[in-house]
């Protein structure tokens, strides 16, 4: 089952994490991070290979990995954890 969590908007960026249960029991983590519209939208999914003993860990994973995605390409678009 694939379990798409809340999306987060940052800036022109949408982070849709997404996690899925695997039959050993795990969960894998991976991240969508979409922006533009119509014909001009860009969607970049990664996928992770790390596998996390609990959907909230790899929930963590992916927002993790996503939102330092967003930090990198559009500084502004996030506070800075202090």
């Amino acid at each position: 089952m694939d379990i798409i969590q809340h999306s987060i908007a940052v800036g022109k960026y949408l982070v849709s994490p997404l996690i899925r249960h695997q039959d050993d029991g795990n969960f894998a983590a991976s991240v969508s991070i979409r922006s533009g519209s119509g014909s001009g939208m860009h969607d970049r999914v990664m996928r992770f290979t790390p596998r996390f003993a609990s959907h909230a860990a790899a929930l963590r994973y992916a927002v993790d990995e996503g939102l330092g995605w967003v930090r990198e390409r559009a500084p502004l678009a996030l506070p800075c954890a202090a």
